[in-house]
């Protein structure tokens, strides 16, 4: 019989794919992919440490996982395994603890570990994280997320990612043009380009990535792809005239700002000003005025005064973007933002995310009501919830439709007829 194996993938994009990889390796190898709430007799968790919330998740979950499978091996890597592999390695129930440079050796390391009395870590120091865990997912979804960078150089103020994950790399273009091809040969027909700093690929290689996009957009059966998210002062002119002139490639960005006001991006260690952000923006609406646009802010970091959120506040009303990520400052051990003064008051940060909430639900609803009446291209999901399937657009709206299996992981033509209460489209499929 078959040892049965669960993959939980807490945080970013990036996780998911490496992930998906992790679970095609144990599949090959003779495993049973199993659901995440199904009986197990090897849990995998992939860890997030983007906050302390972030910590606490993974530690519910991993309590969660041991009652419900008590005599089952317990593995968990990724970024909160790689700063705090001991304080994991003290919950009980969990057997193996690897770091983000390790990760790639999990499936090993578990066939050998049996079921132990001691945990087993397997950790070093971030200096040391130099191995490029090379990850695509395939069968998780309708689009594969396809990892292409590793690592940050910036060290932001209130960040752990350096930490985590090491320096800035990369692998070659060509190796990321056959992986993308192995994808197509799945039947996906959407990727979405992944990494820590996704735009600072080429560090390892010396290659750039404008021309790692032109290079994927050539990769025949892929019809679509997304950059999962681009810091604002590596978004180039010429990636934006790309992107607006290539049928591929979706008028879908995700840029973080994280505060608009320019005192606050220089404590936080950020490398634009709130005027080169706006131009950012202003550029790709120049070219693609029905882009979605995703953007980062934090709110609360220590010396943000009313006024520097007030400049937050009226530079993203004026930008309007689609849709905001909103957190609220959360210290990371180790980083310069702990020891900064001016701490601002939980009570005023959720105050201040409340705001924010309200803009962010404003602009998603009259960014998605704007496309009522048009004709638009839609990739179905094989999701289906109350006898409806999902998609996307090319731009990112979220539309339903009646479920129709013919139409699951195809590209359909459909008429926006309205919105919901939870700004998504019903559709007409024009096929």
């Amino acid at each position: 019989m078959k040892r049965r194996v669960s993959f939980h993938t807490l945080g970013c994009k990036l996780n998911f794919s490496e992930s998906s990889t992790l679970a095609r390796q144990f599949e090959e190898g003779g495993f049973l992919r199993v659901g995440a709430n199904e009986i197990s007799d090897i849990c995998v968790i992939n860890s997030c440490s983007v906050t302390e919330h972030a910590d606490k998740k993974c530690r519910n979950l991993i309590r969660k996982l041991h009652r419900r499978n008590p005599g089952a091996i317990i593995a968990v890597t990724g970024c909160y395994a790689q700063l705090k592999p001991y304080e994991i390695a003290n919950i009980e129930g969990v057997d193996i603890v690897l770091g983000n440079n390790d990760k790639g050796d999990l499936y090993k390391r578990v066939l050998e570990i049996g079921k132990r009395s001691q945990t087993e870590v397997y950790s070093c120091d971030c200096e040391e994280i130099n191995r490029f865990f090379a990850a695509f997912s395939t069968g998780d979804r309708t689009r594969s997320f396809l990892k292409v960078q590793d690592g940050c150089d910036y060290k932001c103020a209130y960040c752990t990612i350096h930490y985590a994950r090491g320096s800035s790399r990369n692998m070659p273009i060509a190796d990321l043009v056959e992986e993308a091809k192995q994808v197509a040969a799945s039947g996906l027909k959407e990727i979405v380009i992944t990494g820590i700093n996704t735009g600072d690929f080429g560090r390892t290689t010396g290659e750039r990535f404008i021309d790692l996009l032109k290079a994927l957009n050539e990769v025949e059966g892929i019809e679509r792809y997304r950059i999962s998210s681009i810091e604002p002062n590596l978004i180039t002119d010429e990636i934006i005239e790309f992107c607006a002139s290539s049928p591929k490639f979706q008028h879908h960005f995700h840029i973080p700002l994280q505060s608009g006001s320019d005192k606050i991006l220089g404590l936080m260690r950020r490398r634009y000003t709130s005027a080169k952000y706006a131009d950012r923006i202003e550029k790709i609406r120049s070219l693609m005025p029905d882009a979605f646009i995703g953007i980062d802010v934090i709110v609360g970091f220590p010396g943000e005064t009313e006024v520097d959120f007030q400049h937050t506040y009226d530079l993203l009303e004026r930008l309007k973007p689609s849709f905001l990520h909103i957190f609220p400052f959360s210290e990371r051990p180790g980083t310069p933002a702990v020891e900064m003064d001016g701490k601002v008051p939980s009570y005023v940060s959720t105050q201040r995310v409340a705001r924010l909430e309200e803009l962010s639900d404003r602009l998603h609803r009259e960014f998605c009501a704007q496309g009522v009446g048009s004709q638009m291209d839609v990739l179905f999901e094989s999701t289906m919830r109350g006898g409806m399937m999902f998609g996307y657009t090319g731009n990112y709206m979220r539309v339903k439709a009646p479920y129709n299996r013919e139409f699951i992981n195809k590209i359909c033509p459909v008429k926006m007829l309205s919105i919901d209460e939870n700004n998504d489209v019903l559709v007409e499929v024009l096929v």
